[in-house]
C-alpha cells in the first residue's frame, strides 16, 4: 500500500526534473553561440520591447559575463534613426519602418513578436467599455467629461505619447481612425510612464502595449472586445502591430547572435513570458 501512496509524487517529481532538464538543455543550446564572444552591444528604441530585451540580455550576460549589453528606450522613431545612423547596433520599433526609411538607412528588419495596443483606465473607473466613436471623441476633445460615456461627473484626464512612438502610431491609426488627438492631452515618454500615470489618476485614460497591462490599470473594451493576448492572437481585437528589431545592413557579430537568440525557442519563450505573442 505504501508503494502506491508514494509512487505518484515520485513519478511527478521525476517528470518535473525531466522537463526542467529538457528546458535547461534547450536554453543552453540557444546560448551556446555566445560562448566565445566578448564586446558591447548597444540597443535603443521602442519602449514596449524593453522587458524582452532586458531578460534576453540578462540570460546572455549570465551565460557569458564578457558580453556587455546596454538597453535604452526613446521610442520607435529614435530606434529607427539611431540604428540607421550607426549610433546603436540594434534599433527597436513598434511599427514597420517606411519604405523611405528602409531605403535611406539600408535597414534590415526582424519581426519577433506581435503586440496589441489598448486603451486603459484606473481600476476604480466604472467606464470599462467604449465604442470606437466614443474613444475617438474622447481623444479629439469632443467628449471631455466621464458622465458623457456613463461615468461620474469629472473631467477626463487625457494621456498620449509623442509622435515618435510606435505605440501611438498604431493606436492613432487603428483605434482612432487617424483622427485628431487633443493638444490638451498629457504627453508621456514610454509605456511604463503611461501605465504609471493612469494607475495614479482615477480620472485618466491612456493607451499601452497589451504586454504591459497588469492589475494597476484596467483595459477598456473597444466595440465589445477587450484587448488581451487571446483576442489579439485570434484577430478579434484588431489594434495590433509587430515588434521589430532593426540593423543598418545585414546584422553581424553580437547583433546577429542577439537577434538569432530572440527567435530561438528560448527567446520566443521570453517573448511569451513577457506578455507578447511569439512569431515562431
Amino acid at each position: 500500500m505504501r508503494k502506491n501512496i508514494f509512487s505518484i509524487p515520485i513519478v511527478i517529481t521525476a517528470a518535473i526534473l525531466f522537463l526542467f532538464s529538457a528546458s535547461w538543455s534547450i536554453a543552453s543550446d540557444d546560448l551556446s553561440s555566445f560562448a566565445q564572444q566578448k564586446g558591447t552591444l548597444r540597443i535603443a528604441g521602442g519602449t514596449a520591447h524593453i522587458p524582452v530585451m532586458k531578460e534576453a540580455a540578462k540570460q546572455i550576460i549570465n551565460f557569458n559575463p564578457k558580453i556587455h549589453i546596454s538597453i535604452a528606450g526613446g521610442g520607435s522613431g529614435l530606434g529607427i534613426k539611431q540604428a540607421g545612423e550607426g549610433l546603436v547596433d540594434i534599433g527597436n520599433a513598434g511599427r514597420k519602418p517606411s519604405d523611405q526609411e528602409i531605403q535611406k538607412f539600408d535597414l534590415k528588419l526582424l519581426k519577433w513578436a506581435v503586440d496589441g495596443v489598448g486603451a486603459v483606465v484606473h481600476p476604480t473607473n466604472k467606464v470599462q467599455s467604449l465604442t470606437s466613436t466614443q474613444l475617438q471623441d474622447i481623444y479629439s476633445g469632443k467628449i471631455g467629461n466621464w458622465n458623457e460615456v456613463g461615468g461620474i461627473d469629472r473631467q477626463i484626464d487625457l494621456f498620449t505619447r509623442d509622435e515618435a512612438s510606435g505605440t501611438r502610431k498604431v493606436f492613432w491609426k487603428k483605434a482612432l481612425a487617424k483622427g485628431d488627438i487633443s493638444t490638451k492631452a498629457n504627453v508621456v515618454v514610454s509605456n511604463g510612464a503611461m501605465k504609471t500615470a493612469v494607475a495614479g489618476d482615477p480620472f485618466a485614460i491612456g493607451f499601452v502595449s497589451v504586454g504591459h497591462i497588469d492589475g494597476s490599470v484596467t483595459p477598456v473594451a473597444l466595440d465589445g472586445i477587450t484587448p488581451t493576448l487571446e483576442t489579439v492572437r485570434s484577430g478579434k481585437y484588431g489594434v495590433a502591430r509587430g515588434l521589430y528589431s532593426l540593423t543598418k545592413g545585414e546584422p553581424t557579430g553580437l547583433a546577429k547572435l542577439f537577434l538569432d537568440f530572440l527567435v530561438s525557442p528560448t527567446g520566443q519563450q521570453i517573448v511569451a513570458d513577457k506578455g507578447f505573442i511569439p512569431v515562431r
